[in-house]
């Protein structure tokens, strides 16, 4: 499998998870290998009600606060996924939302260099 193909694959399994466990997945997911982490940026995750919510710094907050607790409880799965599709462990994992953008980043670090393993 090469880099894009198994970026376009991670891709497609979080997109899955979010609308499984989340019950809505975002609008765009793009997923980049670098080295021993995957960085996936994910797009169009808040909703309406969301928006108007964080125009507010209590709102703001909360929804930061409900949407990571809800990432925290599915994290173990999220290493599965890594792992099924990759080989390797995830060993640190860290991820933020914007209620901005609507935005989040997640980034899982690897127990090895990954692009080294598949030769980018």
């Amino acid at each position: 499998m090469t880099k894009g193909q198994l970026e376009a694959a991670i891709s497609r399994e979080l997109t899955q998870w979010e609308k499984d466990f989340l019950g809505r997945g975002p609008v765009m997911v793009k997923t980049d290998i670098m080295r021993d982490m995957i960085i996936v940026v994910l797009k169009g995750l808040l909703t309406p009600a969301e928006h108007k919510l964080s125009e507010t710094t209590e709102g703001l907050l909360s929804i930061k606060r409900i949407r990571a607790d809800l990432l925290e409880a599915g994290r173990e799965k999220l290493g599965e996924i890594i792992k099924e599709q990759t080989g390797e462990e995830v060993v640190i994992f860290h991820s933020d939302i914007s209620t901005r953008t609507g935005e989040r980043i997640m980034v899982f670090k690897l127990s090895a260099n990954l692009e080294e393993k598949i030769g980018s």
